[in-house]
């Protein structure tokens, strides 16, 4: 078999393991690709960062090794370590849930409830969630509108993508596809993390993107921003602020303006979250043969979060713009899971 053959094969393995939440996010895929006439490659937005690093399926660690599931004394949690920082946390977090001398953290956490473990992870800034917690708590996207309307070309649309790792920067790709000119705007002291991942994969993400590498602080961010049609960002919206952007002035100043505003849990919760830890949020988990819960394919929120903020771009844009999208990484996971 041929290389793509191979792949389309391992990707399709990995697409089993979901179908059973895959028609909600088949239909936001089938919306996108109406409003915008570009298929939505479902496999490889979500599983072709797997197949690229060779990741095995997850069990009760993820796919990439840093999130872990650990039983508590009422259910499950997720705890996200995925940055030094995390790793260094764990000493006060293991404190903070009164464990014994020596004690491990899944060891610890079976001692208390789930909400408290991740709370208090989240405290120190560990992305944590108790599973299931974000299921029924909010619409995947909220749309307020803070600007006037006016429909543009898609061709002539000028996408500018302060976002990193993967849900912002799939938004980006499929909007590209439609027809947009992206620019992918990085920090000259912080660098996308995707950038540490997968060569291959990074250059599929941004496949045909201009590239910036700004100084912050020098107040050339606000300088790009003041150019685009649509934003795409990951930030909260006071570290924001503090560059100088605002997505109210942003869609405000002109008409037909998009803002694509990713957080977790939504702009209004200053909870942190990765695609993992996320996923099991909102549900979006398997069983093992004992029926305890498992991890769910690769980061599942990323790129299912992806999906949603580019149909809910396509949208806004095909109805003149002027809004604000407020998407939640978390309720992007538990619409699949609530069926829909």
């Amino acid at each position: 078999m041929g290389n793509d053959v191979l792949a389309d094969v391992a990707l399709g393995g990995w697409m089993t393991t979901l179908e059973p939440f895959l028609p909600p996010l088949a239909a936001v895929a089938q919306d996108f690709t109406a409003l915008t006439g570009v298929p939505a490659d479902l496999p490889s937005a979500l599983f072709l960062r797997a197949h690229l690093a060779g990741l095995g399926f997850p069990g009760r660690t993820s796919a990439g090794g840093s999130c872990h599931l650990l039983e508590t004394a009422d259910g499950w949690v997720a705890v996200n370590l995925a940055r030094p920082d995390d790793h260094a946390a764990v000493p006060a977090l293991l404190a903070l849930l009164g464990a014994a001398p020596h004690a491990t953290l899944s060891e610890a956490a079976r001692q208390v409830q789930a909400a408290e473990v991740a709370a208090h992870a989240q405290l120190l800034g560990v992305a944590a969630a108790e599973l299931g917690s974000a299921r029924g708590t909010r619409a995947p996207v909220r749309a307020e509108r803070l600007g006037e309307r006016r429909v543009r070309d898609p061709a002539t649309l000028r996408v500018v993508d302060l976002s990193a790792l993967w849900a912002g920067p799939l938004c980006a790709r499929l909007l590209g596809r439609a027809g947009a000119h992206v620019v992918k705007v990085e920090s000259t002291t912080r660098p996308d993390g995707a950038r540490r991942g997968s060569p291959a994969f990074y250059r599929w993400l941004h496949e045909d993107h201009e590239s910036l590498v700004l100084d912050f602080a020098s107040g050339a961010l606000a300088e790009v921003v003041a150019e685009a049609d649509v934003v795409i960002e990951a930030s909260r919206p006071r570290a924001l602020r503090r560059l100088g952007v605002r997505a109210e002035r942003f869609l405000a100043a002109r008409p037909g303006r998009v803002w694509v505003g990713i957080t977790g849990y939504g702009r209004d919760d200053d909870r942190i979250a990765f695609g993992d830890d996320a996923a099991v949020a909102g549900g979006l988990t398997d069983l093992d043969g004992q029926g305890a819960p498992t991890f769910l394919g690769d980061a599942l929120a990323d790129p299912v979060t992806g999906v949603f903020a580019a149909r809910a771009a396509a949208r806004s844009l095909a109805q003149g713009g002027g809004e604000l999208l407020c998407v939640s990484m978390a309720a992007c996971a538990a619409s699949l899971t609530d069926g829909g």
